[in-house]
């Protein structure tokens, strides 16, 4: 079985920088210092508000990154055309809310087929990864595999806030979707609200490609930097 790979998100060192809409964190430094440290890729958001990633920010990271550029983005015209300019290594298809702090639940992909069809072609034909950001039933992955997405991301949002009883339907709901992911030829990711804590009750779950997380990672490297932030978190997806 292939190591369980690491995307790790910069969005939120950009909201740092917005705060002040100053230039600083320079985002290239933080992938940069990301990737040495091991990470499989890099993952942005840019939203249609633009509340951190900005347009530049997409431009400039395709020619900088040494590794996997995988952006996120809602199913919204403008943003597509950016995506078929940059041609990033993989797209992950999100919902968005602008009164939303950060992606709330999956995308509605068997709600949304007449609409995400084109878009999912488009971006397949000049060669990039779609992945569809989903949550763990399996209504959502036969819509992805009839959408013709090679991958998909399971939202891990509900396992990461679960307790108790929760928390174990929420794991074995996961264990579920990867495995029946893997039947129907798609390749599965997972991420939201991972954290050095929360990490280890996956990594037994079958067929999983690559951990997405940000957040928890940029919020430890107030405390120990981005090379040892995503070193933790290798070590604790080894274990």
């Amino acid at each position: 079985m292939e190591p369980l790979k690491l995307g790790v998100n910069i969005d939120h060192a950009a909201t740092l920088r917005q705060a002040r809409g100053v230039d600083y964190p320079d985002l290239a430094e933080i992938a940069r210092l990301a990737e040495r440290a091991g990470a499989d890729g890099i993952t942005i958001h840019l939203r249609e508000d633009r509340r951190h990633i900005q347009d530049a920010d997409v431009y400039r990271l395709r020619q900088t990154l040494t590794t996997r550029m995988n952006l996120e983005m809602a199913n919204n015209p403008d943003i597509v055309r950016i995506a078929l300019e940059v041609r990033p290594d993989e797209v992950c298809l999100v919902p968005e809310r602008r009164q939303e702090l950060t992606t709330e639940g999956g995308l509605d992909a068997a709600g949304q087929l007449e609409t995400l069809r084109p878009t999912i072609r488009a971006l397949s034909e000049n060669g990039t990864h779609v992945s569809l950001f989903i949550a763990p039933d399996r209504k959502q992955l036969e819509a992805a595999a009839e959408l013709g997405a090679p991958y998909v991301e399971l939202h891990t949002g509900a396992y990461a806030n679960a307790s108790g009883d929760a928390l174990k339907r929420e794991i074995d709901a996961l264990h579920e979707a990867a495995a029946y992911g893997a039947t129907l030829g798609l390749r599965v990711n997972a991420g939201h609200g991972l954290t050095l804590g929360n990490v280890g009750a996956l990594l037994d779950i079958p067929n999983l490609d690559t951990l997405n997380i940000g957040h928890s990672i940029v919020a430890r490297a107030l405390f120990v930097g981005m090379e040892r932030a995503v070193s933790e978190m290798l070590a604790a997806m080894a274990r």
